[in-house]
């Protein structure tokens, strides 16, 4: 394993650890009917978490083997994380399979990092016209964006 992805995969797992605990206890109501800024409930909050887990795993896999800069799709773009949210309908999702997809999905992308191929960490992805990121920052972010949405799921618990 690449030493400084350990920091990011120890990180995400303590996380996966915590919060599985955490989102399992949550009361239906909650979950359901709690609302961000983005108008995103709790599910749909899991739901787009799971979507970048699946998203990053596909990139930090296609980078590894594709021609260099990857044109891939990037599901962020101009909304569409909102209609993957939509199209799932996560709102309707059994709660405890929702929570198990998120902790297998963030255990997986662990185990896919730490067996990244060293000499494609940069290889760059297309994320937007005009900016490239490459396969060592995308994982090196993981963390960072997992934080950020844990942290809005804990903003709507103790609101």
């Amino acid at each position: 394993m690449i030493q400084e992805f350990a920091v990011i995969t120890e990180g995400v797992f303590e996380l996966v650890s915590k919060w599985e605990i955490k989102l399992s206890a949550l009361d239906a109501e909650v979950v359901a009917l709690k609302r961000n800024c983005q108008n995103r409930t709790i599910k749909q909050i899991t739901g787009h978490m799971i979507d970048s887990a699946s998203n990053n795993l596909h990139r930090i896999i296609h980078l590894q083997y594709n021609e260099n800069p990857l044109i891939f799709p990037n599901y962020a773009t101009n909304g569409n994380n909102d209609r993957w949210i939509a199209i799932q309908n996560y709102q309707k999702e059994d709660w405890f399979l929702l929570v198990q997809l998120w902790k297998y999905s963030n255990l997986h992308i662990i185990h896919v990092m730490k067996n990244v191929d060293p000499d494609k960490l940069d290889c760059k992805w297309i994320s937007a016209p005009g900016k490239e990121v490459s396969l060592k920052d995308m994982i090196m972010d993981y963390l960072r964006h997992l934080e950020l949405h844990l942290d809005e799921i804990d903003e709507l618990i103790n609101n």
